[in-house]
């Protein structure tokens, strides 16, 4: 564990909590590729981002909690404790390198996805999947991708899409999602072994730039328009993506 080790991964999480702040969503999509590039292990990766996504929904939840949908949230909770032990179960049994690759190429189908997300949310007139039961799929891909990459967040963005939630509900369920969820998740690598010595070292030495991250992605997102920064950050999704089946 070196200085400039140190530094990379701090930059790597303050980028990611930079992001979940100003946007709601895209940590765990941002940091977790930028970590992998890094001579550190995807357990202590993947433990790092879940200590550190929890921080920064702990940080930002309160301001949006009056926007949240609760029965969605509560149904969300439920099938996420479900998905959670399929999570730890794919990543102690998936070699790291196909786990990168399926990373990879996850992050790609994400970021074309989040590109086209406006021109669907308009060519959709009304909501889809208004039964309540459809909730629960969503639910139970959020807990084990959250568990497996923490990746908990992206489920709930397809589903709000589609919902076609206003972006102050989006928002705040989204955060409240990812408080509960990310108390879940972290308590599932807890128990399942993936906390280590050099994650919780590493989580120490961000904890100051998950703060400055938090407060500066707030101001940001409240004086410049989202939409632009979206469009960057699909496009940087889209590249690390691509950089992680390079060989």
């Amino acid at each position: 564990m070196t200085t400039t080790l140190i530094v990379l991964v701090v930059v790597a999480v303050f980028v990611g909590a930079l992001m979940k702040s100003m946007f709601g969503f895209g940590e765990a999509i941002v940091s977790m590729p930028l970590l992998a590039l890094l001579p550190i292990t995807l357990q202590t990766s993947v433990s790092l981002i879940g200590l550190a996504g929890l921080t920064v929904a702990l940080l930002t939840v309160f301001s949006g909690w009056r926007h949240v949908e609760r029965p969605v949230l509560i149904r969300l909770a439920v099938s996420t404790v479900i998905g959670i032990p399929f999570g730890l179960v794919l990543l102690h049994l998936t070699p790291a390198n196909v786990i990168t690759f399926g990373l990879g190429i996850f992050l790609i189908a994400f970021g074309c996805y989040s590109l086209i997300k406006k021109i669907l949310s308009r060519a959709i007139e009304r909501p889809l999947l208004n039964d309540r039961g459809w909730v629960l799929p969503f639910g139970f891909a959020s807990g084990a991708l959250g568990s497996a990459y923490n990746f908990n967040g992206v489920p709930v963005v397809v589903y709000g899409t589609l919902r076609r939630w206003n972006p102050d509900r989006f928002r705040g369920t989204l955060q409240a999602h990812f408080l509960l969820s990310g108390v879940l998740v972290v308590t599932g690598h807890a128990l399942g072994g993936l906390w280590t010595f050099d994650s919780l070292i590493y989580y120490a030495y961000s904890l100051p730039a998950i703060l400055i991250a938090t407060a500066l992605g707030v101001y940001l997102n409240k004086r410049i328009p989202a939409g632009k920064f979206e469009r960057y950050l699909f496009i940087i999704i889209i590249v690390l993506g691509i950089l992680l089946l390079l060989p």
